[in-house]
């Protein structure tokens, strides 16, 4: 690399990764698409917030075509399908598709009404943009203070925002490609969604993608003790906090141990 690499652009690329991962499952995923658990109003801007800066575009962009392809999934109207439109447009291109640059405010009143968040995912660049101007600040700094940290405003941009920008685009897209074409299946559901032990690890939880379309409205997609899911536990730690509130259960037919319906 022109830039060079440190131990500490490494650990910073690394936590920016989970940090904005966790806006983009938390709250992109889990609060605005599914309603989940419920937030304050300055609580639901931070979060917006944190996954616009994930640059993976609006709030209410976001959302409208993740309902989109709950509505539709694996049938003609999804947006992302590898079943109908194969797997490099399921992963990536379907972004750039005309029919899917817009956002459609009538799959999400609920967002719409809220001027902030009409703002937020109007200007959506603004986020992304400010964060890149952070990281460079912040390698700025660390060099002037610490430079025995071997790290530059140029260095911190790379690692910090580009690179671990392109690792959230790729682990999230591989929700709605990989986890509709390889893995296990725990419930008989009418799509092709899969459960991947190794997506989970990468995407905080949203590898149990199976579970998840079972249950779509529950605040937890990793339904047995061993099915690791940080965001759930993450989200716990805030209701403890009284950060958010109502986390939306799984049913009581599910048992915990196995995430198996009880027979």
């Amino acid at each position: 690399l022109v830039v060079g690499w440190s131990p500490v652009a490494v650990a910073v690329c690394v936590l920016s990764y989970l940090i904005r991962m966790f806006g983009i499952t938390a709250f992109y995923h889990r609060c605005f698409s599914h309603r989940a658990f419920r937030v304050t109003r300055p609580m639901q801007l931070m979060g917006a917030c944190l996954g616009a800066s994930a640059a993976q575009r609006g709030p209410l962009w976001w959302v409208a075509h993740h309902r989109r392809h709950h509505q539709r999934t694996d049938r003609i109207g999804d947006p992302h399908s590898p079943v109908i439109d194969g797997l490099p447009r399921s992963h990536v291109l379907w972004m750039f598709a005309p029919a899917n640059r817009a956002t459609d405010s009538q799959v999400v009143p609920d967002l719409a009404a809220y001027r902030e968040m009409r703002l937020l995912d109007r200007f959506h660049h603004v986020m992304p943009g400010l964060y890149a101007a952070g990281m460079f600040g912040l390698g700025v700094f660390l060099h002037a203070i610490w430079p025995g940290s071997h790290t530059s405003g140029l260095q911190m941009l790379v690692f910090g925002f580009s690179i671990s920008t392109v690792l959230l685009y790729h682990a999230t897209f591989a929700v709605n490609s990989l986890g509709h074409t390889i893995g296990s299946r725990k419930f008989d559901t009418k799509d092709e969604s899969h459960n991947n032990w190794w997506l989970a690890l990468l995407t905080l939880g949203e590898g149990w993608h199976n579970n998840h379309h079972r249950f779509p409205y529950a605040a937890r997609a990793g339904l047995a003790l061993w099915e690791a899911d940080m965001t759930w536990m993450a989200l716990r730690l805030m209701a403890s906090l009284r950060l958010v509130r109502d986390l939306r259960p799984v049913p009581v037919f599910v048992n915990a141990g196995s995430g198996r319906p009880n027979r």
